[in-house]
């Protein structure tokens, strides 16, 4: 086996080659199968071990004797502890998936303060069946059956070719020791379920099964391939973006054989679960919303918005002070005094100092605003009926500011100026305020 992995490093991995490797050791026959690999081929190499206090003393155990055996072979050593179960109830997610976070989250930390260049994992192709049948019960699309990817950013797993049957001969023949988890014996995950009953029939099935199996999964990542291709070339088509915010053409959108696909392939990276809405999202009625955790879709006419949550908004008002020469958030604003005017425009505008009361507000506009436009003698006009006119869209007329003076908005900031704030034969201090 020695052989063969030194040969699918070099074909698969020569990236790591004369890189600082961090392995990824619980003590177990695959990692500890991984660190004498790897030390017999002359990497230079560091052991990571986490200890998630979820088995007692025997957690302890396997923590001294990976110690021990870096101590022995001269190799460094980070360990850490964790307390899995309070992290898990904290957040309320499974034990396993708290370990999981709990563990990437150090192995990256590591990888910066220790100036390591990759992490290794010793998952192999027994894992890799297990990952693929437990998604495939589940229900799951291309992306699950495909299974564990051989890389993710820094994270490399190069034992996935190896089965299992291959690590325990190497381990037996160099005699080396490991620690059996005892929870491995236990059907209580489903993962261990489809490790002692399913695979083994499989395999009894099918000698060759894992074979097979690889050159399945092989053909399902080219099919991903070709999906991801063609997601790409019809984004081309559908989408554009300004600024922060995607816009998706409805029109070019439901033209399409099956848009939902595209909705998903497009839409997965950013956080949603909600499909059935997003999917309804194309029918609904205008200002219609579906979250995740940091970015938010919206139906507004023939377009769906797709932009992301900015906790600055949580913020609705700004105090603008007195003398205040210039305003950074949440716009850049600047005031200064001048002696006459110019031709103004959407971007500045000149009031009368003296008719100003501060603290000026700076928000956002709330439905029922009204003020009194800048050449309409006088009368009053909704912002939300400047909005229409203007034709903005419901991004556009939330990411719109109102600069105000007490209950009185001066100027609706890049749009138009309120009449009531004017310069007229009487003003004696002229204010100059623009949006840079």
């Amino acid at each position: 086996m020695l052989q063969k992995f030194q040969n699918h490093l070099l074909h698969n991995f020569q990236f790591l080659r004369g890189k600082k490797i961090l392995i990824a050791t619980s003590g177990g026959k695959d990692s500890m199968v991984m660190v004498h690999l790897l030390q017999h081929l002359d990497y230079e190499i560091g052991i990571a071990h986490c200890n998630f206090q979820l088995r007692g003393i025997e957690s302890f155990g396997d923590q001294n004797f990976v110690q021990e055996y870096a101590s022995a072979n001269n190799i460094p050593i980070f360990i850490t502890q964790f307390d899995t179960k309070a992290f898990s109830e904290d957040y309320k997610i499974s034990t396993q998936v708290a370990a999981r976070e709990l563990r990437y989250n150090w192995f990256y930390e590591l990888l910066e303060t220790e100036k390591y260049d990759y992490i290794l994992t010793a998952h192999h192709a027994d894992d890799n069946l297990e990952t693929f049948l437990i998604n495939l019960s589940r229900g799951t699309g291309l992306e699950g059956l495909i299974g564990i990817p051989e890389q993710n950013e820094k994270v490399v797993r190069p034992l996935l070719a190896f089965s299992q049957e291959e690590m325990e001969e190497y381990a037996i023949l160099h005699g080396i020791q490991w620690r059996e988890d005892s929870s491995n014996a236990s059907d209580k995950y489903l993962r261990n379920k489809i490790r002692h009953h399913v695979v083994p029939l499989l395999k009894e099935l099918n000698p060759n099964f894992l074979l097979s199996f690889h050159k399945t999964q092989g053909y399902l990542q080219q099919a991903q391939d070709m999906v991801d291709d063609a997601a790409i070339m019809v984004y081309q088509q559908v989408a554009q973006q300004d600024g922060d915010t995607i816009y998706f053409d409805l029109k070019k959108l439901q033209k399409l054989p099956n848009y939902k696909s595209y909705l998903y392939q497009w839409l997965n990276e950013f956080g949603f679960k909600a499909w059935v809405d997003i999917y309804d999202l194309v029918d609904s009625q205008s200002g219609k919303c579906v979250y995740s955790s940091e970015y938010r879709l919206l139906k507004d006419r023939d377009s769906l918005l797709l932009s992301r949550l900015n906790e600055e908004d949580e913020i609705q008002e700004y105090a603008i002070l007195e003398n205040q020469k210039e305003v950074n958030i949440p716009l850049n604003l600047t005031f200064c005094k001048v002696m006459d005017i110019s031709i103004g425009s959407n971007k500045t505008i000149f009031v009368d100092a003296d008719k100003l009361h501060y603290p000026l507000v700076l928000r956002h506009w709330n439905e029922g605003d009204h003020f009194q436009p800048f050449g309409m003698d006088g009368k009053s006009k909704k912002i939300s009926k400047l909005f229409k006119d203007e034709k903005l869209s419901l991004i556009e007329k939330e990411s719109k500011w109102l600069l105000c003076s007490n209950t009185e908005i001066v100027w609706v900031i890049g749009l138009r100026q309120d009449e009531r704030f004017r310069i007229d034969n009487t003003t004696k201090n002229i204010l100059k305020i623009q949006l840079e």
